[in-house]
């Protein structure tokens, strides 16, 4: 995939959102450890609701070559924070990656880019990798305004923990208007903001995976992971399905 595919390995990320029961993710782990074992170019992540996190690691993943992540983390380490669950606490259950800053966190709960900043330094602190989440409105690419939305929520996590720890995690590129509604970025239009967020860190970007979320679906994966500075996807809908989850995953590696 792409002409930087050998310096960077390609990450398919499932992010399950509010959807489950014990049964389904039973299932649904069953359908994906059965179909992805072995040796393979890509790294494949599932990141079920945190009260399957256990049930995840435990049956399923433990044995197997799928890593756990977790949607979300709380900004306090520990305290009085009901309702809340730590970078470490996820940590102790055996994640290894957590999505911080994703649209629907920024948008449904106001979570700040000071916020998110904190979150991906607790992720770091925690000897987790950072999934941090950026993306603009249709509003704001409408006037012009994608490349600013972008280096202001890179710049916040850059600020606060500066580009070594930047380099030791995945961007993900998820514009909000393509976010659950079934319209997809086109290749050159993902491509673009990528390229962006690479020149942005540095000479750091280069050896950073970047990827794409927004209605990734089987059907236009290997398009995407076609560019060479899409490094994989953040999966939501097309994740809730072990075979269609398998085939975005498999085009990551063609």
């Amino acid at each position: 995939m792409g002409q930087l595919s050998n310096k960077r390995r390609p990450i398919i990320i499932a992010n399950w959102k509010l959807n489950g029961t014990t049964a389904f993710v039973s299932d649904l782990l069953d359908g994906i450890t059965e179909q992805w074992f072995g040796v393979h170019q890509a790294e494949v992540v599932v990141c079920p609701a945190f009260i399957h996190l256990a049930q995840a690691v435990n049956e399923h993943l433990a044995h197997s070559n799928v890593a756990l992540g977790a949607q979300d983390c709380s900004q306090f380490e520990e305290g009085a924070y009901t309702g809340d669950v730590s970078a470490e606490m996820l940590h102790d259950i055996g994640c290894q990656y957590v999505i911080v800053g994703h649209s629907e966190r920024r948008r449904f709960y106001s979570e700040s880019d000071a916020q998110v900043a904190k979150k991906f330094d607790l992720v770091h602190q925690s000897m987790m990798t950072p999934i941090l989440c950026v993306g603009e409105t249709q509003e704001q690419r409408e006037a012009g305004k994608t490349l600013d939305v972008i280096k202001r929520q890179v710049g916040a996590a850059l600020d606060y923990c500066g580009v070594e720890k930047l380099a030791r995690s995945v961007v993900a590129y998820e514009p909000l208007w393509a976010v659950g509604t079934g319209v997809t970025a086109t290749p050159d239009q993902a491509q673009e903001v990528h390229a962006f967020i690479r020149e942005l860190l540095g000479p750091v970007g280069q050896a950073v995976r970047i990827v794409y979320g927004g209605s990734v679906k089987a059907n236009n994966a290997e398009t995407l992971f076609a560019e060479p500075d899409i490094d994989g996807a953040l999966v939501g809908g097309a994740a809730l399905k072990a075979d269609d989850f398998i085939e975005i995953c498999k085009a990551a590696e063609l």
